[in-house]
């Protein structure tokens, strides 16, 4: 089975045009909070996602090629690294984040930030759907799916944006490291025109966990939205590798 972890500020349907692409069975998680419930009592930090994630993966029958985009690539760099015996395989984009140098970008910063985050969040929460989803579409996200995503977009999600990466400081890598080469198979994906992207240092997190590391030309950090066509085939043919 394959199962899709979804990032921020995002929602399962990210993957939707890759699910409709790939000829195996699959299901696409949401994180709690993220256009869904946030638990009673979920506190929303790094690891209490990666506690429910595995809660979702032992209630999923068959061998499992766990796929991450964003904060769910994050999860399936733990997940990998510290409970691998859960996966058949793993994929992860943005591999930057679990480098050891790793250092947030702005926004993260802002979000990371008493005061400034709540009215980051609070002051965008304000404006109209169509007013927020620009910024998506400046990222390369197609019209229809800016406008779910800004939709989705709300109080909920953002308290459990601001917990988690207020969570991971100064970043994964401090609690969840030092790396060693996972027992499941791997791959780092890197859109090469990801402005969250590194490719050096994905690079070198692909090589500390003995993963395979492939370019997805000409795409951004959205990149099941904006090219489900070339993702697709390279996903497929990673699960066909693996023994």
């Amino acid at each position: 089975m394959i199962v899709f972890v979804h990032g921020v500020p995002e929602t399962a349907a990210i993957w939707d045009g890759v699910r409709d692409r790939i000829d195996r069975g699959s299901v696409a998680l949401s994180l709690p909070g993220f256009g869904c419930p946030r638990p009673e009592g979920f506190a929303a930090t790094k690891d209490d996602y990666v506690a429910w994630l595995l809660g979702e993966l032992d209630a999923i029958d068959g061998p499992i090629d766990l796929v991450g985009h964003d904060w769910g690539a994050g999860l399936t760099y733990r997940v990998a690294t510290a409970h691998g015996d859960r996966l058949r395989s793993w994929t992860a984009d943005i591999g930057n984040i679990a480098h050891p140098d790793y250092e947030w970008h702005d926004i993260a910063k802002l979000w990371q930030t008493p005061g400034d985050g709540e009215a980051f969040i609070e002051s965008q929460n304000a404006l109209e759907p169509a007013e927020r989803a620009p910024l998506f579409e400046s990222m390369g996200v197609p019209h229809d799916d800016a406008m779910e995503m800004a939709v989705a977009s709300d109080e909920t999600m953002g308290g459990c944006i601001l917990a988690l990466y207020r969570s991971a400081t100064p970043n994964p890598h401090q609690d969840w490291g030092p790396w060693a080469p996972t027992s499941a198979p791997g791959l780092v994906l890197h859109p090469t025109d990801d402005p969250f992207g590194d490719e050096t240092q994905a690079a070198e997190v692909a090589s500390a966990l003995g993963a395979g590391f492939v370019r997805i030309e000409g795409s951004g950090h959205f990149w099941p939205y904006e090219v489900p066509d070339e993702a697709a085939p390279i996903l497929e043919s990673f699960w066909a590798s693996v023994a």
